[in-house]
C-alpha cells in the first residue's frame, strides 16, 4: 500500500461535476496542496463524456455520472447542481464514500454538518458521510465573524455584498465578457443568465424572490450564517448584489457587539487568524479588492472603522476570491481535516 510522507495512505478520490468552474477550481488546488490521492475520478454529465481534462500531466476520462460511479470512492466533492447532488450524493455514502457538497442541496438538513473548518471544524467529528459546504458569500463572512463573536460577543450583523459572476457559473463569466464586447461595438447582447444587463451594471437580486421579498441568496446567508456559528437566534440581514466582476466576491459589513471593542483590537483578532489577512491602512490607500484576492487563499479585511450610530457597532469590508475560499479551498480544506483526523468512512491507517 501506497503511503504519503505523513504515514496515511493516499484516498481515493472523485470530482462531480469536474467540468465546471469549481471542479476545474479543485483540481488545481488537489496539486497546489499536493493532496494525497491515489485514483482520481473524473464526473460530469453526459454531454461531457468522452472528454478528457489534462491533470498533472495525465489526460484523465470523464465519465457519465450515475448510480455505478462510486464503488471505491473514499472522498466525492459534488460540485455539481442541488438536484444532481440530491439524486447521488446519498447513493455515494451508501457505497462508503464521504461526500462533500458544494451546493444548496443538504446545508440545512439538521443531520449535515455545514462546515468551513477554522471556525466550525470540530462539528465534523459526528459526520455520517455527507457533509455540506456553505455558499460562497456565508463562506468568508463567517471566517470574519468568529474571531470577532468570540472577542465581544455578536449582537447583530448587517451584510450587503458585492458578488462576482463567477458565482453563477461558466456561462455566467461568458456573458459578462460578450455583454462588454457587444456594448463596445454598438452592439445588442441579451441577457439570458442573468435578469438584467451585467455589463456596466449591478443587479440586486441573485437567485428567486421570496414572499418576504428577500432573495434565496440573501437567505442563505442568513440561515447558513447562523447554524455555522451556532447562533440560531443572532440577529443578521443581508441585501446580495451582482457586480460585473469576473472573480472574487466583497462584502460590507456592520456588527453590532455585547460589548465595545476598538478598530485595533478588531484588527488584531482578525490577523491571528490563520485564514485572514488585514489590509486596513488608509493612509496609503490599503484596502483589499476583488483583483487583490482573485487567485488567493486568505479572506481580506480592510477599512475596519467605528460605527458612528452605534458605540458597539463596527464597519469592515471582506473580500475573497469565491471559488477558491467560497467553494473548491474551503471543500479541500474539508477533506483534510477529515484525513489528519482519521474521519473517513474507511479510517485511514497510520
Amino acid at each position: 500500500m501506497n503511503r504519503t510522507e505523513n504515514g496515511k495512505r493516499p484516498v481515493n478520490v472523485a470530482i462531480l461535476g469536474a467540468t465546471g468552474s469549481v471542479g476545474q477550481e479543485l483540481l488545481k488546488l488537489l496539486d497546489e496542496r499536493k493532496f494525497p490521492f491515489a485514483n482520481l475520478k473524473l464526473l460530469a454529465s453526459a454531454r461531457s463524456k468522452g472528454s478528457t481534462i489534462p491533470f498533472k500531466g495525465k489526460q484523465y476520462p470523464v465519465e457519465e455520472a450515475n448510480r455505478d460511479s462510486f464503488a471505491g470512492v473514499d472522498i466525492l466533492f459534488s460540485a455539481a447542481g442541488a438536484s444532481v447532488s440530491k439524486e447521488l450524493a446519498l447513493l455515494a455514502v451508501e457505497a462508503g464514500a464521504v461526500v462533500i457538497d458544494k451546493t444548496s442541496a443538504f446545508r440545512m438538513e439538521p443531520s449535515v454538518p455545514l462546515v468551513v473548518p477554522e471556525v466550525n471544524g470540530h462539528v465534523l467529528e459526528g459526520h455520517h458521510g455527507l457533509i455540506a459546504v456553505p455558499n460562497c458569500s456565508t463562506s468568508q463572512l463567517v471566517v470574519v465573524l468568529k474571531p470577532l463573536h468570540d472577542l465581544a460577543g455578536l449582537k447583530r450583523v448587517i451584510v450587503s455584498t458585492y458578488q462576482s459572476v463567477s458565482g453563477a457559473g461558466k456561462k455566467a463569466i461568458n456573458e459578462l465578457e460578450q455583454q462588454i464586447k457587444a456594448i463596445v461595438h454598438n452592439q445588442e447582447y441579451p441577457p439570458s443568465i442573468f435578469q438584467k444587463q451585467i455589463a456596466f451594471n449591478l443587479i440586486p437580486q441573485i437567485d428567486q424572490f421570496l414572499s418576504d421579498g428577500y432573495t434565496k441568496e440573501e437567505d442563505k446567508l442568513i440561515q447558513e450564517t447562523r447554524k455555522i456559528l451556532d447562533l440560531p437566534n443572532l440577529p443578521i440581514t443581508c441585501t446580495a448584489v451582482r457586480v460585473p466582476v469576473v472573480v472574487s466576491h466583497s462584502e460590507s459589513v456592520l456588527c453590532e457587539f455585547e460589548h465595545p471593542i476598538s478598530p485595533a483590537q478588531a484588527r488584531v483578532a482578525l490577523a491571528a487568524s490563520s485564514a485572514i489577512e488585514v489590509w486596513d491602512n488608509p493612509e496609503e490607500n490599503l484596502y483589499p479588492t476583488p483583483l487583490d484576492a482573485a487567485g488567493q487563499d486568505p479572506v481580506y479585511v480592510g477599512r475596519i472603522r467605528k460605527d458612528t450610530s452605534s458605540d458597539t457597532g463596527l464597519h469592515l469590508w471582506v473580500v475573497a476570491d469565491n471559488l477558491r475560499i467560497g467553494a473548491a479551498l474551503n471543500a479541500l480544506h474539508i477533506a483534510e481535516y477529515l484525513l489528519e483526523h482519521n474521519l473517513l468512512r474507511q479510517p485511514v491507517v497510520n
